[in-house]
């Protein structure tokens, strides 16, 4: 049991979606963008985005009451440090998942359908629908991913690896980290085409691009690159089923020179399956959007790899959001 145990803890939890969809909404409509280089009056924010003025009014009140807008006699403001986290064009901004997290909306409540078995989960997120929103979405993973990279990656102590496999490194996050921490080591990144390009892109930003071998393709479909001693699974193999993840597994085993290891960053699921609870909740946005993905506990993670030709399996690092790590090693 939990410490929430009164009605009212319990009313507050039932409730709990009004301040999220507001939020929501505000990102939709991108009203942050719009409020921050000057105040603005409800009016003419509703006049710029074709709104109701009387229910934008409202809106924005809310938006306010919840510390995200500034208010002042009529006129509301987006300001520091607000707007560097949820306004267009920002090196910091997290806009584009918040957007993500709004679009999660209508799948979240066929919750209940799919729970009873007459919805089924969509099978892929959209996560944009044209490349500029995708391109917005990786750079905002990257704004929210480098600081947990950089603990993960002191946490590891890759010292004396020379070549990196990182599945799915999106635009290089977890390969910038790696190759920063190891001056001497050289990085191989696979992921979909596009986003192999916004990687050149910020490889080439930091530097690193001459250290870097850029590999586009699906790990789905596509064997792998060799000649790797270190490989780095992070934040996928909760999108998949066991299965799916084994062959991953055995595609990374064969990508791995002996002696090789393997690094998995992921929820770990204690074995009741309500810890942590960040991973139980995650299995639910995993249950409405993927056909056989969730969150894994260590020993099904464990299975998966030693199947796979993998040894010395062990759960390398705890944590309670999306932070901890397998690692194991091919013989």
């Amino acid at each position: 049991m939990t410490d929430t145990t009164s009605p009212e803890e319990i009313l507050g939890l039932a409730q709990a979606f009004w301040e999220s969809k507001i939020l929501h909404s505000a990102a939709e409509l991108n009203l942050f963008t719009i409020l921050e280089p000057t105040p603005l009056e409800a009016q003419e924010v509703a006049q710029r985005i074709g709104a109701d003025p009387q229910a934008l009014s409202v809106l924005l009140d809310a938006v306010a009451s919840m510390g995200l807008l500034d208010k002042r006699e009529k006129k509301y403001q987006c300001t520091p440090p607000i707007s560097h986290y949820l306004t267009e064009g920002s090196p910091d901004t997290i806009l584009p998942m918040v957007q993500h997290m709004a679009s999660l909306w209508e799948r979240w409540s066929s919750l209940t359908g799919i729970v009873k078995g007459i919805k089924e989960a969509k099978k892929e997120f959209n996560f944009s629908r044209d490349i500029g929103e995708l391109r917005a979405f990786i750079g905002a993973m990257h704004v929210a991913g480098t600081p947990l990279a950089k603990q993960i990656i002191a946490a590891v102590d890759a010292r004396g690896y020379k070549r990196l496999l990182d599945v799915g490194g999106g635009s290089g996050t977890y390969t910038i980290a790696f190759l920063r921490a190891v001056p001497e080591m050289t990085a191989t990144l696979f992921d979909m085409p596009g986003v192999i390009e916004m990687a050149r892109e910020r490889l080439a930003n930091e530097g690193l691009l001459e250290r870097t071998t850029l590999v586009s393709g699906s790990y789905f479909e596509d064997e792998l690159p060799g000649g790797h001693d270190l490989a780095l699974i992070s934040a996928i193999i909760h999108s998949n089923s066991l299965e799916e993840n084994r062959a991953l597994y055995e595609k990374v085993y064969r990508s791995l020179n002996s002696g090789g290891r393997i690094l998995i960053r992921d929820h770990v699921m204690d074995a009741d399956r309500i810890r942590p609870r960040s991973g139980a909740l995650f299995a639910i946005n995993m249950l409405v959007g993927t056909s056989g993905g969730g969150t894994f506990t260590c020993d099904e993670i464990e299975s998966g790899l030693s199947q796979a030709g993998f040894q010395r399996i062990r759960l390398f690092r705890q944590g309670e959001n999306m932070d901890a790590v397998v690692e194991a090693f091919k013989p």
